[in-house]
């Protein structure tokens, strides 16, 4: 039966936790029961605790002039409620009542976040992985799909001026007018730069960076570089994040981007000024907040960060993975069974054997992503707009670099030659490419298992994955390997999406890359899909894996594969036809063996004992 602190493992949020501290966390949850109907929490109420399902079934909805809306979402086994309680005070948004009788731990949200307050690296990796939840269920309530779902919301307006004139802003917006600009000019995706919180934070500690390095410069004064830090600061905890709505494609090299983070951090830090939203005398976008940088210095740098920060939080989930492979081989470590090549029969070995090298393959892959990462360590901040330096005083590129090492705690180095590393993106290529050579090795993997688990009946049926749903409208009783066939899928989108940052990269001209959305877009994707796609590979396929033991054995016991042992004894052509003689008749080896007299028992016993086979060399 699971611990509490293995059951807090398995939820996502959660999963930044080292073992002692789950065991930590553990200890403030406690369980509580809801009966069918019961109201787990209401909507405008203060959100004050997690929840985590553990049986039944729980309906998220909205009431409207006091009568409950059809249900938005359904949550099960194994999900989170109120994940926001970890960011800070705050109200729940929808309304949540139990469709089943549910059984459930719950923690008060007050301790979980004195837990992490403790550990400031901790809270932020948690932070990241709580908007990505938050945000996937925002996704799911209300999907972005349609083109006008970046629309501008009507209501009161302020009216902001730029090169091409005055443009109406809605009031309460942070962003100003080049965001508003971009949101009705890039309607492709449907998919908001909010939907990466890790990469507007990056931007916001890479505006962190430049704000001190340009106070030490005079190019800003110390009140000015306060206010830009205060308001970065809580856009790297989370805050203001739905303000950033520009889409993740887009034309400008990444202008907008620059622009809407420029914009919300200008617009933030004159409230905590005491001045209003738009009053840019006092702390302006252009000239204070992106002072000494160009978008072509400053987009590359945040992606590099975003995706060093992402990187470990993968190279975290991987890990995980490997170990539940490698936990399967020990587990079934003296489970004999026929190995294959070319898919027929060749020499016995061990499931556990072939557990272990699934490890050993994605183990591998992880050095290749750390490796990769390491690349993305040299930076052009400084570089300005084609890595001549315009516009930045002397000394800002080493202060920024080194403002920028303490606020990340990466070794981030300075390019030696900002003119080349401004149009370079040979970083961004290999890193992905680590990615694409990971997919293609989990490609292989879940290929492996979808035949080994083939039948039940009428395949190898070597294991039983767990079963996670019916498998056909049609067909009673069959169930299908969902989730390798998903892993699968999630590959080939990776390996697309490393076409695509191939295209994006030889793209470049002159002194710039105006390709760099796509390849963020697209790496940023690969990663989250790969950080989900392993974690549910682990969660709802590995951990679950049982061996059919007698299956295996039969086939290594009926197999003639056996006979390749013999070619030492009797040499390689009397055991070819040793082989096909039992081929041809039926007979087993042993049985003709015998017949002929070729070796005694005790021979038979010694030469064909499949544990030796298995282990010629010992254990």
């Amino acid at each position: 039966m699971s611990t509490v602190a293995e059951i807090i493992s398995r939820i996502p949020v959660l999963q930044e936790l080292e073992a002692d501290q789950a065991e930590q966390a553990a200890r403030l949850f406690s369980v509580k029961r809801f009966a069918a109907g019961e109201v787990i929490h209401k909507e405008g109420t203060r959100r004050d605790q997690l929840l985590l399902i553990q049986s039944g079934s729980v309906d998220i909805l909205q009431i409207t002039e006091g009568k409950p809306s059809l249900p938005l979402i359904t949550y099960g086994q194994g999900d989170a409620l109120g994940e926001g309680v970890l960011l800070g005070e705050a109200d729940y948004f929808t309304t949540a009542i139990a469709r089943t009788s549910v059984d459930s731990l719950v923690a008060d949200g007050d301790k979980l976040r004195e837990m992490l307050d403790s550990d400031d690296a901790l809270k932020i990796r948690v932070y990241g992985r709580v908007i990505n939840s938050l945000l996937m269920r925002m996704t799911r309530l209300a999907p972005r799909g349609t083109p006008d779902s970046l629309e501008l919301c009507p209501g009161n307006t302020r009216t902001e001026r730029d090169l091409l004139g005055d443009k109406e802003v809605p009031d309460d917006a942070y962003f100003g007018v080049q965001t508003a600009r971009a949101i009705e000019n890039f309607q492709i995706s449907g998919i908001p730069i909010s939907l990466y919180p890790d990469f507007i934070a990056s931007f916001a500690l890479v505006k962190i960076a430049a704000a001190k390095a340009n106070r030490d410069c005079g190019v800003i004064s110390s009140e000015v570089c306060e206010g830009i830090e205060s308001a970065a600061h809580e856009i790297v905890q989370g805050k203001l994040l739905e303000q950033f709505s520009v889409d993740v494609i887009q034309g400008g090299a990444g202008t907008s981007t620059n622009m809407n983070v420029n914009e919300v951090i200008a617009n933030r830090a004159l409230e905590l000024m005491g001045h209003e939203k738009g009053d840019y005398q006092h702390c302006r976008p252009n000239d204070d907040v992106n002072a000494s940088q160009s978008t072509n210095d400053a987009y590359p740098t945040a992606l590099k960060l975003t995706m060093l920060t992402s990187n470990q939080r993968l190279l975290a989930e991987l890990k995980r993975l490997v170990s539940a492979f490698r936990a399967k081989g020990q587990e079934f470590d003296n489970v004999l069974k026929m190995g294959r090549t070319h898919l027929q029969d060749a020499v016995p070995m061990t499931l556990g054997q072939e557990f272990e090298a699934f490890a050993l393959t994605i183990e591998g892959e992880i050095a290749g992503l750390e490796a990769g990462a390491r690349m993305l360590l040299h930076i052009n901040m400084g570089g300005t707009a084609v890595g001549t330096g315009l516009n930045a005083p002397s000394g800002y590129s080493d202060k920024v670099v080194e403002y920028l090492r303490k606020e990340t705690g990466f070794p981030f180095e300075l390019a030696p030659n900002l003119v080349e590393a401004t149009s370079d993106t040979q970083g961004f290529v290999t890193y992905s490419a680590h990615l694409r050579s990971l997919a293609i090795k989990l490609i292989k993997v879940c290929n492996d298992l979808r035949l080994m688990v083939s039948g039940p009946r009428s395949g190898f049926s070597e294991i039983n994955l767990p079963e996670r749903q019916p498998g056909s409208s049609i067909m009673p009783g069959k169930v299908n390997p969902v989730i390798p066939e998903v892993i699968n899928q999630v590959c080939f989108k990776i390996m697309g999406n490393d076409l695509t940052v191939s295209m994006a990269a030889q793209a470049a001209q002159l002194q710039l890359n105006v390709m760099e959305p796509v390849i963020a877009a697209s790496v940023l994707e690969s990663i989250r899909m790969m950080m989900n796609g392993s974690a549910t590979l682990r969660n709802n396929c590995i951990q679950g894996i049982t061996a059919n033991r007698e299956e295996c054995r039969h086939y290594v016991d009926h197999s003639v594969g056996v006979v390749t042992a013999l070619v030492p004894v009797l040499g390689y052509k009397p055991s070819t036809a040793l082989a096909a003689e039992a081929l041809k008749t039926g007979k087993g080896l042993v049985e003709l063996i015998r017949e002929k007299g070729l070796l005694t028992e005790a021979q038979i016993d010694e030469v064909l004992e499949p544990e030796r086979m298995a282990w010629p060399q010992g254990r």
